[in-house]
């Protein structure tokens, strides 16, 4: 993917930023209609710009939800999970499921094993990082929504910016001393839900191993590659590696960071760049009341870093 122009207006879509820094809303694109170049690249640079992006009311199918994730990039796919005995509710492999809706069309019991696992979505997080290959793009579309006021929303929380505004010392330190965070979804699951996973240590799992700070290709600006699943910085004493991830996840997490997305109608799509952001659900009183129907693409990262530290395997970390 080439690298997307840095200053201009957008001539084909319309931007409405959401924030001082980051996430915008696009209008002005007919999905019932063949994309062209011209509009898929204002798309794809608003994408790197802003590092989040929604559509509203978009229509489209699950079929065409995923031929328009494919001009991203190649797409990740349920099948490992699949292979390994889950079920899967959704038609197409190359769909995420990430609702609250059970095979058999009832809702979920959040006290289930599933409803558990669910609760580390509900930590600032990126998606992937803890397989081998991390997501690059992530797709996310809305097929039924609980009634507004419910909850139900998105965060997101600007990680380029989080590094700019670091102070010069403690920007310089990472850079110089090149961190390498090992990523668990293990790890972050016991965090949210520590009763649950009372019996899991992660340090029993693999990890995925990327750089703590690293240049965001398409925008040439630097990142703080964080998440929730961050189980510790190697080369650092336990104490010391807890103590820079708390500071460096609270920096980059602070409210005038993060926006929060309403979800409003069946068709709302949002995008987000996981090399650049954090996302998390926001909980809410519809959870064992009413549907939220969500289905993501999930885009393998082309970027240098996409494999961070890690073994070019097709074995997905994350499967529980």
């Amino acid at each position: 993917m080439t690298v997307a122009k840095k200053e201009g207006p957008f001539s084909f879509i319309s931007v409405k930023e959401l924030h001082p820094t980051f996430a915008a809303e696009i209008s002005g694109v007919d999905f019932s209609l063949p994309l062209s170049d011209e509009v898929f690249r204002e798309i794809f640079q608003a994408v790197t710009k802003y590092g989040v992006v929604i559509f509203r009311t978009t229509g489209l199918t699950d079929e065409a939800h995923i031929e328009f994730s494919r001009k991203f990039g190649e797409l990740d796919d349920v099948k490992p999970y699949i292979a390994a005995g889950r079920k899967n509710r959704l038609r197409y492999p190359e769909l995420f499921d990430v609702s609250n809706v059970e095979l058999d069309g009832t809702i979920l019991d959040a006290d289930s094993a599933r409803g558990q696992a669910n609760r580390g979505n509900d930590l600032f997080h990126v998606d992937s990082s803890f397989n081998p290959r991390r997501a690059g793009y992530s797709l996310l579309l809305a097929h039924e929504l609980p009634p507004q006021g419910m909850g139900g929303h998105t965060a997101f929380a600007d990680t380029r910016t989080a590094f700019d505004e670091l102070p010069t010392d403690l920007k310089e330190k990472l850079v110089r001393n090149d961190y390498i965070a090992c990523h668990s979804m293990h790890h972050s699951r016991k965090m949210a839900a520590p009763e649950a996973f009372a019996h899991i240590n992660p340090l029993d799992y693999p990890m995925g191993r990327h750089r703590l700070v690293q240049r965001h290709e398409t925008s040439d600006r630097m990142n703080l590659y964080i998440a929730a699943h961050v189980h510790h910085i190697e080369g650092l004493e336990p104490d010391e590696s807890q103590a820079l991830i708390d500071k460096l996840f609270q920096h980059a997490t602070r409210e005038e960071n993060t926006v929060e997305i309403e979800w409003q109608a069946p068709g709302d799509l949002v995008i987000w760049d996981n090399t650049c952001t954090m996302h998390r659900a926001v909980g809410g009183p519809f959870l064992r009341k009413y549907k939220r129907d969500m289905r993501r693409t999930t885009v393998h990262d082309s970027s240098s870093q996409a494999w961070g530290l890690n073994e070019h395997t097709n074995v997905r970390v994350g499967m529980p």
